[in-house]
């Protein structure tokens, strides 16, 4: 089980995510309110790569990024590059975890984002998904503070 913190080093209390019926009706039998939402994979998210066998053995290998992979001369590429999302969810639906005590404008971390939104760009074939950011609870709904200026990497190379 992966270990969860209770606030940042900054202080803001972290929200966590619960992506099976499971969990989610555990957390809301321990006095959490789940908020539940779908889990809509984004088509802006995106890896690259091309599978490469050898002829003499049948291995195959994943390739992801031609500039430091060599085939072996018995090696042919079976499967030209493509693109595919890919993340796996337990579930088409998680929640984030609200406690019971939050107040209304409180400032949180939400540890595992159920929404997809763009983290890091890189030219050599991917788009990544950022998987936590700060939010606000308005009373109702987190508000997820996504600025792309800001949460969006860029890499070059």
């Amino acid at each position: 089980m992966k270990k969860t913190i209770d606030r940042t080093p900054e202080g803001l209390r972290v929200i966590q995510t619960a992506r099976t019926e499971k969990a989610i009706n555990k957390a809301a039998k321990a006095g959490f309110r789940p908020l539940v939402r779908p889990v809509t994979p984004s088509d802006e998210l995106y890896q690259e790569c091309c599978v490469w066998q050898n002829l003499l053995t049948g291995e195959i290998e994943l390739v992801g990024d031609l500039r430091w992979w060599k085939p072996s001369e018995a090696s042919v590429m079976v499967i030209d590059w493509k693109r595919y999302y890919p993340y796996q969810f337990p579930e088409p639906f998680a929640a984030y975890l609200i406690p019971a005590d939050i107040q209304t404008g409180e400032r949180v971390w939400v540890a595992d984002l159920i929404e997809d939104y763009v983290g890091m760009v890189w030219p050599q074939g991917g788009v990544s998904r950022l998987e936590s950011c700060e939010a606000v609870w308005d009373g109702v709904d987190l508000k997820i503070d996504y600025n792309p200026e800001k949460h969006r990497t860029e890499c070059v190379g």
